[in-house]
C-alpha cells in the first residue's frame, strides 16, 4: 500500500517508519513537488487520484470539519490519525512510540478491508484494542458524514 504522510507529520517519524515498515511505499507530502500547503479538502483526491491508499495525519480536528469529513469520504482513501499533544523530544517520542506501535497493525487491517476505514492510533500498549480504534464509515458513520456517497 501507498501511504502518504500529511505535511503536519514530522519527517523523523518518516525516518523511522521507513527504516522498519518494508512491505509498503511511504511518500511524506513535503517530498511531492507542488503538493506543499495543499489543503485537506484538495489534498485527499488528489492523494487517491496519485494511487495512494492511506493517510498519516496528526490533525485530530479534521474529523470536526464539515468540508474536510466530506473530501475524506469522497475520496476513498482511508485516514489514520494519531495523537501529538506534548512538544519538544518528549512529544516526538511519544508519537514515535505510538506510530510504530500501532501502524504495522493497522495496515494489515486496512489491506484486509473491504472499503474505506478511519483508524486512530491511540498508544503504545502492546494489545491491538489499546493501540487502536477501527471505524467502517459505511456502518459506523462519523459526524458529518455524508449519507449517500
Amino acid at each position: 500500500m501507498r501511504l502518504l504522510l500529511d505535511e503536519n507529520v514530522p519527517r523523523p517519524l518518516h525516518q523511522v517508519l521507513t527504516t522498519f515498515i518494508l512491505n509498503h511505499e511511504i511518500v511524506h507530502l513535503l517530498d511531492l513537488d507542488g503538493w506543499s500547503g495543499t489543503r485537506d479538502e484538495t489534498l485527499y483526491p488528489r492523494a487517491a487520484a496519485d494511487g495512494f491508499g492511506a493517510i498519516l495525519t496528526n490533525d485530530g480536528r479534521q474529523m470536526q470539519r464539515p468540508r474536510e469529513v466530506a473530501a475524506i469520504a469522497a475520496s476513498g482513501i482511508h485516514r489514520v490519525e494519531y495523537s501529538h499533544k506534548h512538544p519538544g523530544l518528549v512529544g516526538m517520542g511519544i508519537a514515535i512510540a505510538t506510530v510504530a506501535a500501532g501502524l504495522p497493525g493497522a495496515l494489515a487491517l486496512l489491506e484486509e478491508s473491504g472499503g474505506q476505514r478511519l483508524i486512530s492510533l491511540r498508544g503504545i500498549d502492546p494489545t491491538a484494542a489499546s493501540r487502536l480504534r477501527l471505524i467502517d464509515p459505511a456502518k459506523t458513520p462519523p459526524k458529518f458524514w455524508p449519507s449517500l456517497l
